[in-house]
């Protein structure tokens, strides 16, 4: 049977008999909204399951609103407002599950609500009326919405319900919002239940390349290669933990105290790193590197002045001769970014297989591998590392190899697949110089290979490696490459080197901008061979003089 022709109104009436039995005088003076919500809307359901009653969401929050006010109206309940919290006390915490993904709650599971809050009379700032309107508000959605009916709603069709219901309960409460702040609410509420609460904003904002969250009160971010504090904050450490667990448990990894430090990843490929308590003393920390949206390729990189034109055409070569090259580099320096660029020169016919710890390489090819490493379960047991996601690609009949970044044993795993048939794969290492880059390697594949002497090691790498990229964030915020280096052999035991193009800084112009000369060394390139076995060699040399 379907409610049709019956009206909320009617089925208010058939059903506030059955709530006030529940609340006898005594009881009913001492109740609070949220325990006669509560009891209104497990009425609701046992009436229209034993009427063999249907009744959509937004009805059904309808009629529990109508009993809720009804009821109240009937005189018999009493709901003093609760004392201000004292000042020492700091705002009042909403309940952490308002931030727990809906998609994760599921069967009847109510969420407490606080007494009824005071009525407010908001006047302030706008922002401060969205903060403190969300304070009172937040619990009482939550209580009053469907939970798992809402995970499966799209944002749209979630947000003009929520606007509907935020108008009721603005009225009710008497809170005055302007329809500017009343949108603010419902987005942020929005945010809070469906996206990565108060950092949605930053992440939406194109312009903002690093999101760095130092506790709740504390949220930086880099914009144009600048630091800068913003206004965005967290309830407290318990919201702040809530958006972190959120991020690692969508691709199945976890974020406690037996496993404090963790690297994931955003659905649109931004990299994350969280480290929380007893680590992070100051509470959860949260650093996500963004990728623009935009593609970042190598004349893009010329045009934002990365590089020259005469770089960025040996480069496009080296690309294509299937070179190997490392390219090193300091933390936010843009290796990533410059190894997305360099992939779009691999031809589509072949397959390529990425390793990283957070998946976070976006080629363009058609045939791609990605295989990102695990960490160990709660037991300690079921870790995969880079050196076992190595040795397995080996086995997958890649043409190239593409680790996202080498920091440990898988060095020499690497190394002896670039010595192998696999030509033209890529790594980048944090390295401030290409010689220390070099030192870096050594001594990786060293701690790997205890019993491999340096000799033998120095010349894996000089076989191996043809190409080190260095790529530079200097001080004036901007990414350069600083030098294009290439690996020419032995004598004795020094691996050998020489710079076909530099970058030097040459002065810095009134918009306190650097300046810089991309010198040409003008010398004959020792990949000069494989580069003719691919016809590029006239190529080569014209982008050299």
């Amino acid at each position: 049977m379907h409610t049709g022709d019956m009206t909320i109104f009617h089925l208010r009436d058939k059903v506030l008999p059955i709530l006030s039995q529940q609340f006898p005088a005594d009881k009913a003076r001492w109740a609070t909204r949220a325990d006669i919500a509560k009891a209104a809307k497990t009425a609701v359901a046992d009436y229209l399951t034993q009427n063999k009653m249907e009744l959509n969401l937004l009805d059904q929050r309808d009629l529990v609103t109508s009993l809720v006010n009804g009821f109240i109206a009937s005189g018999i309940v009493a709901t003093p407002a609760p004392a201000a919290p004292d000042a020492k006390d700091g705002p009042p915490s909403l309940p952490i599950k308002s931030v727990i993904p809906t998609s994760q709650i599921t069967g009847n599971h109510e969420l407490e609500a606080p007494l009824a809050p005071p009525r407010m009379d908001i006047r302030n700032s706008s922002r401060g009326s969205v903060d403190q309107a969300k304070l009172v508000l937040q619990p009482i959605v939550l209580e009053r919405i469907d939970t798992s009916a809402a995970a499966k709603m799209s944002r749209e069709d979630l947000s003009r319900d929520l606007t509907g219901l935020i108008a009721d309960l603005l009225i009710e409460k008497k809170i005055q919002l302007n329809a500017a702040e009343r949108q603010d609410l419902v987005t942020q509420l929005l945010n809070d239940m469906l996206g990565l609460g108060p950092i949605e904003p930053l992440l939406a904002d194109e312009t903002i390349s690093e999101i760095m969250v130092n506790g709740p009160k504390q949220v930086y971010i880099e914009q144009k290669g600048k630091l800068t504090l913003s206004d965005v904050q967290f309830r407290d450490n318990a919201h702040v933990l809530a958006i972190a667990t959120r991020i690692v448990t969508a691709i199945g990894r976890r974020i406690d105290e037996s496993s404090p430090l963790c690297d994931a990843r955003l659905m649109d490929g931004s990299r994350v790193n969280i480290i929380i308590p007893p680590l992070a003393i100051d509470g959860p920390t949260i650093t996500i590197r963004k990728f623009s949206k935009k593609k970042i390729m190598l004349d893009t990189m010329v045009k934002f002045g990365s590089m020259s034109p005469q770089m960025a055409k040996v480069l496009r070569i080296m690309g294509r001769c299937r070179a190997n090259i490392l390219i090193s580099g300091g933390t936010g320096s843009g290796k990533t970014t410059l190894l997305n660029a360099l992939s779009q020169m691999i031809d589509h016919s072949e397959r390529v297989v990425t390793i990283e710890d957070a998946a976070e390489l976006q080629l363009q090819q058609p045939h791609v591998v990605r295989l990102e490493t695990r960490p160990a379960n709660l037991e300690g047991h079921g870790e995969i590392t880079m050196r076992d996601l190595l040795k397995n690609a080996l086995r997958m009949r890649p043409d190239r190899i593409i680790v996202g970044e080498t920091r440990g044993g898988e060095a020499i795993d690497m190394l002896q697949a670039m010595n192998t048939g696999h030509d033209g794969s890529f790594s980048t290492v944090h390295a401030n110089r290409p010689r220390e880059a070099l030192m870096r390697l050594e001594n990786m594949v060293g701690l790997a290979v205890a019993n491999l002497a340096p000799r033998a090691i120095r010349q894996q790498i000089a076989s191996a490696v043809d190409m080190i990229i260095q790529v530079s964030r200097m001080r004036d915020g901007s990414r350069r490459i600083t030098h294009i280096s290439e690996i020419t052999g032995m004598e004795g035991d020094v691996i050998t080197m020489q710079d076909l193009f530099t970058c030097e800084v040459i002065g810095e112009a009134a918009d306190s901008k650097l300046t810089v000369d991309f010198k040409n060394h003008g010398l004959r390139p020792n990949t000069l061979p494989k580069a003719a076995y691919y016809g590029l060699d006239k190529q080569l040399l014209e982008a050299m003089e």
